[in-house]
């Protein structure tokens, strides 16, 4: 596993340090951050179609963040991935996703989220990086509690439009080697393990579908985000190190009564402050071989972000693991010798 890095999505801005990738970049190696996880859609630091398409202008970001002591691990597209699929209800509120003359226009809102995501897995290989981060988008999230109930059949087209809207694009990402991360969130389409399967069932299992794991967003849905590991550690090709806390009360639970983040019985919290258990989770990712970035997102009701991401790195170095290249007992060990063998067997005289 690699990191510490951090994703910028939270902290850019138009403010110095935040404005441009060489000064947020040199303010995250500050805090102790290896690498950077870029989003596209911020003009502010990078040109996604130039990235796609000129070796030149990767290699001069790239020579930025190496000059500050980090590196790219992955680029992001969770807001155009949001509008590859996304249902008539949220289009006034997704059109803010999209350039401004494609609002009010969702057919070619969606044709430019696609065109988005294929420019990003060559974008990606451009950096040399083999995973990238992004959402499904949704057709059925306004059907997930299913009053009226839902009519016979929806649940399966749905996915299999899902299916077939993303297919022609995690083929573009096999052409490029890199790995299409979904990040599984509440409001996608696929925000658990059950609604991924159905996925890589209509995609026919394709190999660059994979999983961008975030138990904040288990612990919020009472899902076991460490048997999740367990099941799906295959798939696994990036990781946000993102805390959270779920204290329900006898006014309000999971759904969160439509309240604010910080009167919800479930919240996202700055590292440390939350309920999960990051020991597990760094010793259960080193023990499958988890090879990618640990990457902070920050995301917390109460702290202050710049605080968030000056303690967000050392913590995120206190758990890395560096795996063991032999086992503890080996001085004890007696060689391979087949007589012994069969003799502790009972078998010498076999």
């Amino acid at each position: 596993m690699k990191g510490p890095a951090i994703f910028l999505a939270q902290f850019a801005g138009d403010e110095a340090p935040f404005n441009s990738l060489d000064a947020i970049t040199k303010w995250a190696a500050g805090f102790g951050y290896k690498g950077v996880q870029i989003p596209t859609w911020d003009a502010r630091l990078i040109d996604l179609a130039k990235a796609a398409d000129s070796q030149d202008y990767v290699d001069e970001i790239k020579g930025v963040c190496a000059a500050n002591g980090v590196e790219v691990t992955e680029l992001s597209t969770h807001l155009q991935g949001q509008l590859v699929a996304s249902h008539p209800a949220y289009d006034r509120q997704f059109d803010g996703f999209a350039p401004p003359q494609l609002h009010g226009n969702p057919t070619a809102r969606q044709a430019w989220a696609v065109e988005q995501l294929k420019l990003a897995a060559r974008a990606s290989r451009r950096f040399g990086v083999t995973s990238h981060a992004t959402f499904s988008g949704a057709l059925m999230w306004h059907m997930v509690y299913p009053w009226p109930q839902r009519p016979a059949g929806l649940v399966e087209e749905g996915f299999a439009e899902l299916g077939r809207r993303w297919k022609p694009i995690l083929d573009v990402f096999d052409e490029n080697g890199v790995n299409a991360c979904y990040e599984l969130h509440p409001g996608e389409d696929l925000h658990d393990g059950v609604t991924f399967e159905r996925f890589l069932e209509a995609v026919g299992g394709h190999p660059r579908a994979n999983i961008l794991y975030d138990p904040s967003h288990f612990v919020l849905q009472q899902l076991d985000y460490l048997a999740f590991i367990d099941i799906y550690h295959a798939r696994i090709k990036a990781f946000h190190v993102k805390d959270a806390e779920f204290r329900p009360n006898g006014r309000a639970g999971v759904y969160g009564s439509y309240s604010n983040w910080v009167d919800r019985p479930g919240r996202f919290r700055s590292l440390g402050d939350g309920q999960i258990d990051f020991g597990a989770i760094f010793s259960k990712l080193t023990q499958y071989g988890y090879d990618g970035w640990a990457v902070l997102e920050w995301e917390c009701c109460l702290k202050h972000p710049e605080q968030g991401a000056a303690e967000g790195a050392p913590f995120i170095a206190r758990h890395m693991i560096r795996r063991a290249e032999r086992a503890f007992d080996d001085f004890a060990g007696t060689g391979a010798d087949k007589a012994l063998i069969d003799d502790v067997l009972g078998l010498g005289d076999a």
